[in-house]
């Protein structure tokens, strides 16, 4: 990382800035075509190893691509702020951001989707305890992330 201060390295406070994120932008490799698209998403990180857990329809490109290339890029960003001033190059913003890398993979067992679900309708609403039916979770695939590589940063000056 270039501007060493504005590095996150802190475990905790990683996994704060994650969980106030609201988007993942997942980077995906077709051939040689780059697709980038946003996901919902839910987290964890279980005694410091860290994964996402997004959903997809059952057909598309991306479960194409997936199915082809599990190893993806991932973006997420949060509190954005423009700091203007009275000339342009004075102008910074105050930000948030994760990037990292990680390999997916397709969760197959029901009890592991609901799980996977419950993240995800928890870091969005706070609740926890919904009931999933088994009709609806078969209507979607849900793939978890497992993070292999994950940097951090902050600017909070103005």
């Amino acid at each position: 990382m270039r501007l060493k201060d504005r590095e996150v390295t802190s475990p905790q406070a990683i996994d704060e800035i994650i969980s106030s994120c609201k988007v993942l932008r997942l980077g995906l490799i077709d051939e040689e075509d780059i697709y980038i698209v946003p996901v919902c998403f839910g987290y964890i990180n279980e005694a410091g190893h860290r994964s996402l857990f997004f959903h997809s329809a059952k057909e598309g490109r991306k479960v194409e691509i997936l199915e082809k290339h599990p190893v993806i890029g991932f973006e997420m960003d949060t509190e954005f702020e423009l700091h203007e001033a009275d000339t342009a190059c004075g102008h910074s913003a105050g930000y948030q951001s994760v990037i990292g890398k990680g390999v997916a993979s397709r969760l197959e067992s029901n009890e592991d989707k609901k799980k996977a679900l419950e993240l995800i309708m928890s870091s969005y609403t706070g609740k926890s305890n919904w009931q999933l039916d088994e009709k609806a979770l078969n209507t979607v695939f849900m793939f978890k992330i497992d993070v292999t590589e994950i940097s951090c940063k902050e600017n909070r000056r103005g």
